[in-house]
C-alpha cells in the first residue's frame, strides 16, 4: 500500500476531478465509488477495480481491511490522511474507501420485452440514485435518462442506488421517442389532474413509465409521448409527491397487481 501525503499528486488530482467534474468522468470513462457497501457490491459483481484509497484511519477497520485483502494483483491501493481524503472524497461524510472504477459500456440501443422507465430532466443525482434503486427493487431492466438528467455514473448518484446499477441496463443519454417507438405497452405519464386513478389501471402487461423534473414535471416532447395518463390519489390539500415516492408507488402498484395475477393463476390450476 503506498501513501500519498501531497494534495499535487497527480492520482489525487484525478480522484478529485472524479468526483467534481462529469466532464472529466465522460472524458475518462471512469467514476468513483464511495464506501464499503458499494465496493463490495463491485468486487462481487464486476470484480477488482483499477484503483483502491482508504482513509488513514479507515485502513485499520476490520470491514475495510478485509475488502483490502480482496483486491486482486492488478489493484492499486492508495492510503491517503483523513484530511486530504476528506477533501477528494465526493461526499459529506467519507466512509474510509473509494474505488476508481471503469465505467461499464452503454447497453444496446433496444429495449427489452419488460417494463422500463424514461426520466426527464432528473437533476439531483441523489433523486436519480434513488429512482435506480427504487426501478431494481420493482424488477425493471431498462432506464432511459432523457436530455437534462444527472449523470447516472455520478459518485452521489451511485452511492444514493446503493448496487442498484448493476442490475439495470442505462441509456445515458436516451432518446426517448425513438426508443419507444413500436412500444407494445402503455405509456403512462402521472399528471394531478388526470381523470383516471393509478389503481384504475391494469397494469399487469409491460409499462414504459414517464417521471419528470422534480419542480417542472415532464417536457412536452416527453409528456407526448404518453398514451395513459394517471393520478396518484393524495389527500385533500396535498399537491403532489416527491418524484421518487411518485415512482416508488406507481413501480409497487404494478408489483403488486402482477403479483396478485400469478396468485391467481396458481390457485386456477
Amino acid at each position: 500500500m503506498k501513501r500519498i501525503s501531497s494534495a499535487d499528486n497527480p492520482t489525487v488530482k484525478l480522484l478529485h476531478a472524479l468526483a467534481t467534474s462529469s466532464r472529466e468522468r465522460r472524458k475518462l470513462g471512469q467514476t468513483l465509488l464511495d464506501g464499503a457497501h458499494l465496493v463490495d457490491t463491485w468486487l462481487i459483481g464486476v470484480g477488482p477495480p483499477p484503483l483502491l484509497v482508504v482513509s488513514e484511519s479507515g485502513s485499520r477497520r476490520a470491514e475495510i481491511a478485509a475488502l483490502l485483502g480482496r483486491a486482486g494483483e492488478g489493484t492499486e491501493i492508495i492510503e491517503l490522511s483523513d484530511g486530504l481524503f476528506a477533501r477528494v472524497s465526493p461526499v459529506d461524510t467519507p466512509a474510509g474507501i473509494m474505488a476508481v472504477i471503469d465505467i461499464p459500456p452503454p447497453p444496446a440501443a433496444r429495449l427489452g420485452s419488460g417494463s422500463c422507465i424514461v426520466l426527464d430532466a432528473i437533476q439531483e443525482p441523489g433523486n436519480l440514485g434513488t429512482l435506480l434503486r427504487t426501478a431494481a427493487a420493482a424488477g425493471i431492466r431498462d432506464v432511459l435518462l432523457g436530455e437534462g438528467c444527472a449523470q447516472a455514473w455520478s459518485p452521489r448518484a451511485l452511492r444514493a442506488g446503493m448496487g442498484a446499477h448493476l442490475a439495470l441496463a442505462i441509456h445515458e443519454p436516451a432518446a426517448p421517442a425513438r426508443l419507444l417507438a413500436g412500444f407494445a405497452g402503455d405509456i403512462v405519464a402521472t399528471a394531478p389532474d388526470a381523470p383516471e386513478s393509478l389503481y384504475e389501471l391494469d397494469l399487469r402487461q409491460p409499462v414504459a413509465w414517464l417521471f419528470g423534473n422534480e419542480g417542472a414535471g415532464l417536457s412536452p416532447e416527453v409528456a407526448a409521448l404518453a398514451t395513459r395518463k394517471v393520478c396518484i390519489p393524495m389527500a385533500d390539500r396535498t399537491e403532489s409527491l416527491n418524484v421518487s415516492a411518485a415512482a416508488a408507488v406507481c413501480l409497487f402498484e404494478q408489483v403488486r397487481q402482477n403479483m396478485a395475477a400469478r396468485k391467481l393463476g396458481s390457485e386456477a390450476t
